[in-house]
């Protein structure tokens, strides 16, 4: 996937906030909705700042099957309040070394000719949820399957929605588990770059807490709908101490503004 084309996914994929994209009516089996917007993202990777991108945000809600971005799967199970689901999902972690900057990389103590970028990767998995008046609790278990990482990833989520008028406002706070092949991977230094010369740097299994706000505020009829949503995830010091990332960073900022319309 050329430079482009990665950072476009990549933010589609942080910009699709599933409590936003599965917000349909019940009876609405079968339906579409197709969009567009834009997401700024606070990197904490090297060089890379705040980036402004455009993005498509495409859904489907069927019976069985459903579409949220690039990532669906299919109800095996549901009920009043519970719901399981099998996942197939990309994971747009990955980028090109070139996307970094070269005077931080050096300035870390790490030669960005003796790197390798880091690829996505597609994950497979199981999610199980379980709501009421209180909110919603997920669970999700995925791994991956491209034989990129070899990792695998559990996280919890709790949101609850609010109805004003014509208007949703959702939040959400929660937590993801990445193992340590996974955290590894995409933080860490790798073998064939240690045997080239850069130091070792392997920080091992990692839990990374998050919170967030969606707001969904329809616009003229109920078919168009204006998308807002904040989020931040807190990574812990064996992330933040990663040489791949800018010195003192320990969080990912991430704010969204999208316009869909349900068919």
């Amino acid at each position: 996937m050329n430079t482009t084309a990665r950072n476009l996914a990549k933010l589609a994929l942080l910009a699709l906030p599933v409590t936003a994209l599965g917000q349909q009516p019940a009876s609405a089996s079968g339906t579409w909705s197709i969009g567009a917007g834009a997401a700024a993202i606070d990197s904490p990777y090297a060089g890379e700042g705040t980036r402004v991108r455009p993005f498509p945000l495409v859904g489907y809600e069927g019976e069985r099957v459903f579409l949220r971005g690039i990532s669906g799967g299919v109800h095996l199970y549901q009920s009043d309040q519970f719901t399981l689901d099998a996942l197939l999902s990309a994971r747009l972690d990955g980028f090109d070394i070139g996307d970094l900057g070269r005077s931080e990389l050096l300035a870390n103590g790490v030669d960005p000719d003796l790197l390798s970028d880091r690829d996505d990767g597609i994950d497979a998995g199981f999610r199980a949820s379980i709501g009421a008046t209180w909110g919603t609790i997920a669970l999700e278990a995925v791994h991956d399957i491209s034989d990129t990482s070899d990792g695998f990833q559990v996280s919890l989520d709790y949101r609850y929605t609010w109805l004003f008028e014509r208007s949703t406002l959702t939040t959400n706070a929660g937590a993801s588990w990445m193992s340590s092949d996974l955290a590894d991977y995409y933080f860490g230094i790798r073998d064939e770059e240690v045997a080239r010369g850069v130091a070792a740097y392997a920080p091992g299994s990692a839990l990374i807490p998050r919170v967030g706000v969606t707001l969904m505020q329809p616009i003229g009829t109920t078919q168009w709908q204006l998308l807002g949503s904040v989020e931040y995830r807190f990574l812990p010091s064996e992330l933040s101490d990663s040489p791949l990332l800018e010195p003192g960073r320990n969080g990912l900022g991430r704010v969204v503004l999208g316009l869909s319309r349900r068919f």
